[in-house]
């Protein structure tokens, strides 16, 4: 298993997707949030994601894909 630091910045119209629920279920990735902030439209979380390399890997880029912005707070670390 490995793990990943990231802030996720939400753009408005996903504010309100079960975005983190669908990484889940889709990419076999845990995510464990550390903290959080939604306001006017707009919203972020910095969590630590879980998982296969793999899937961290493709959960990333699921995630860009969908229109969050992922910032790297810290290399993958192996456990």
């Amino acid at each position: 298993m490995a793990c990943l630091r990231v802030k996720l910045i939400y753009p408005s119209g996903l504010v309100t997707k079960p975005v983190i629920a669908e990484l889940a279920v889709a990419h076999g990735v845990v995510a464990n949030i550390r903290r959080a902030s939604v306001e006017d439209g707009t919203g972020w979380l910095i969590c630590e994601l879980t998982g296969e390399a793999s899937s961290l890997r493709s959960g990333l880029s699921w995630l860009e894909e969908t229109g969050v912005e992922v910032e790297s707070l810290g290399d993958i670390v192996e456990s």
